[in-house]
């Protein structure tokens, strides 16, 4: 009975504290050598772990060491020559063994000198991993050295596809800091970066500010809502420690176990953690700093507080009555034909309100299973997930980015997620989903030039087509639109719109048919016509307006080509704003409050002093 009941609780759904970047003795940057690693053992059953790994430098050397150190032990207990204290240590070892997993792993440096991190289970042969290691070109004479550096490695991109077709983890090291393939000032291009974090086989990505709720940290980039990185990636923390004790004299230099992460597990093993990276559920993982708080951490709350955005929504109810069920499954759809997201139920949109919360979660999650798999084709897997907040319980529903687009509810209604809103998809949405299906990446069509609605309504600026992007050395936001085209017919008018953040261009839309943004870009083009006067400027970029709109700061920016041209883009928020875009957006407050400037000079602020457009980081 008391076995069972042991189990039982192994086996149950609950926050696990890991910590998968430590290094050993066995790394020639270790600070203390005399460390064993019981030493380190005991250190996490102290501070409550239950999953470790040992990644040594381009080496599983220390791992090796541990395991032998234990055979030794138990061969002397068999021999029956074991000394007291070589008992005692490995009773130590077998006791905490039985309390913390250890997995073998190894902290590879690629070329270019990036770090990543492989992880593997424990019954992954050490001679297994040490021929990986071979293979991404690890001198055989540095497997047990331990060194930062081995000369002439494998990419980073070949490092991701062994480490995974190994059957192990692949976690890009610290990603935002020193020798991470996202480091600030990093001087490869973009598309390098978007490579290196969004690759398949890459499972997650560590970060050193996981606890950040700014807006700016590397968790919330990564978490779906930039255009060039749609694949929300899964953020881990960890010590990266070199040394058991965090240094008394440098307290950034960590010691073991002084950052790690809480992950929702239905039991520490190596299986039930690599199906967490391999999931849609991106909350079954929370930084945990180890310091006593009277509130647990409230995963729902954290969500309400970034808002509804193109990866998650909010409702206050499931029920069929009020059409609750039908906005749900809409919302399941667009995802999955978009970025995948999650979606909470129970709880409004509005961080101000409380949660309502659901009375019977476990009898709406089958009711949602069984409106999905009626509702939705072709089929769909979706998980659930029950949070606790503010004394209620909101159920979270997580959806994958569909693998077999288009999805449709009642077999022709196709939803898409349009930033914070889901739409029905028009005509061209639903043909531009039909080609990343086919061809894996959208496709910009050539648009004829714009054309004025008539002489009487016709804007005072010319739009440009996309044939002439090539002309821009500056490249448009990656959010917001672009009226492109318009016409007349039968009393209405009728545009060409282009969605900055996916490139697609959606014909015949009329301000009555737009939905939000776009009705607000129409309205705009149609009742405001942009105006040169009206711009203020830095450089060839300008800004037309500047307000917060449906919950978001978001920008009228406008750009001049060589030859004057002008082309407006409305509606953009900070998840688009790129390069040269940062500075008017950061003198947004400075350049309303100025008078407009001649576009062809330099803008002047208040004070009489010119603005300068100054490069990006």
């Amino acid at each position: 009975m008391a076995q069972r009941k042991k189990r039982e609780v192994q086996n149950q759904r609950q926050w696990r504290r890991i910590d998968l970047h430590l290094h050993t003795p066995a790394s020639s940057d270790f600070q203390e050598p005399s460390i064993t690693f019981l030493d380190i053992l005991k250190k996490a059953e102290a501070r409550g772990l239950d999953l470790i790994a040992f990644t040594d430098h381009n080496s599983v050397a220390g791992y090796a060491q541990f395991l032998r150190e234990i055979e030794q032990l138990e061969w002397l207990e068999k021999l029956k020559r074991i000394l007291p204290d070589e008992k005692r240590r490995l009773e130590e070892y077998q006791r905490l063994r039985e309390k913390i997993l250890v997995l073998p792993g190894f902290e590879f440096t690629a070329t270019f000198g990036f770090h990543i991190l492989g992880i593997f289970s424990e019954t992954t042969p050490v001679r297994v991993i040490e021929h990986l290691l071979l293979n991404l070109n690890i001198p055989a004479d540095k497997l047990d050295l331990g060194a930062t550096e081995c000369g002439a490695t494998e990419d980073v991109l070949t490092a991701y596809q062994l480490i995974d077709e190994a059957g192990g983890i692949a976690i890009a090291a610290h990603v935002n800091s020193s020798h991470g393939v996202a480091m600030r000032g990093l001087d490869f291009g973009g598309q390098t970066k978007i490579a290196y974090t969004q690759d398949p086989h890459l499972h997650a990505l560590e970060v050193t500010d996981l606890d950040s709720k700014s807006k700016r940290s590397t968790a919330s980039f990564f978490s779906g809502i930039k255009p060039e990185y749609p694949r929300r990636m899964h953020c881990i923390q960890s010590s990266d420690s070199h040394r058991l004790n965090r240094d008394s004299k440098n307290s950034k230099n960590l010691g073991a176990f002084d950052r790690v992460t809480e992950v929702m597990l239905p039991q520490a093993s190596f299986a039930a953690l690599k199906q967490v990276f391999l999931s849609s559920d991106f909350t079954a993982t929370r930084p945990y700093s180890g310091k006593a708080s009277s509130e647990p951490y409230d995963i729902v709350k954290a969500a309400r507080e970034v808002g509804a955005n193109i990866v998650q929504s909010f409702h206050e109810g499931h029920s069929q009555r009020g059409g609750k069920l039908r906005g749900v499954i809409a919302d399941i759809c667009a995802f999955a034909n978009t970025n995948g997201g999650a979606i909470y139920v129970g709880v409004p949109a509005d961080p101000h309100k409380p949660p309502i919360g659901v009375a019977a979660p476990k009898s709406a999650m089958d009711s949602l299973r069984k409106a999905v798999q009626k509702q939705i084709t072709p089929p769909i897997e979706v998980t659930f997930a029950v949070h606790d907040s503010n004394k209620v319980k909101v159920l979270q529903i997580n959806v994958p980015r569909g693998p077999d687009l288009p999805y449709a509810v009642d077999e022709n209604k196709i939803y898409v997620r349009n930033e914070s809103e889901t739409v029905q998809a028009v005509r061209d949405e639903i043909v531009d989903i039909i080609r990343r299906q086919t061809i894996g990446e959208v496709e910009q069509k050539p648009i004829e030039p714009a054309k004025s609605i008539e002489p009487a309504r016709a804007a005072p600026i010319e739009l440009v087509a996309p044939a002439e992007m090539a002309e821009l050395t500056i490249a448009p936001p990656k959010v917001g639109v672009e009226i492109v085209d318009s016409a007349r017919r039968a009393g209405t008018v009728y545009h060409t719109v282009r969605d900055l953040r996916n490139g697609s261009v959606v014909r015949n839309v009329s301000r009555k048919s737009a939905r939000k943004l776009w009705h607000y870009a129409i309205t705009q083009y149609e009742q405001h016509p942009a105006d040169k006067a009206d711009i203020k400027w830095v450089g060839p970029l300008g800004l037309l307006s500047a307000s917060k709109r449906a919950g978001a700061q978001r920008y009228d920016f406008v750009q001049r080509l060589p030859d004057g041209q002008l082309r407006v883009y409305y509606g953009v928020t900070e998840d688009g704003i790129h390069g040269e875009w940062q500075k008017v957006a950061e003198l947004a407050p400075v350049l309303e409050a100025a008078p407009a400037a001649d576009p062809t000079s330099e803008p002047e602020l208040a004070n009489g002093e010119s603005v300068q457009a100054q490069p990006s980081d």
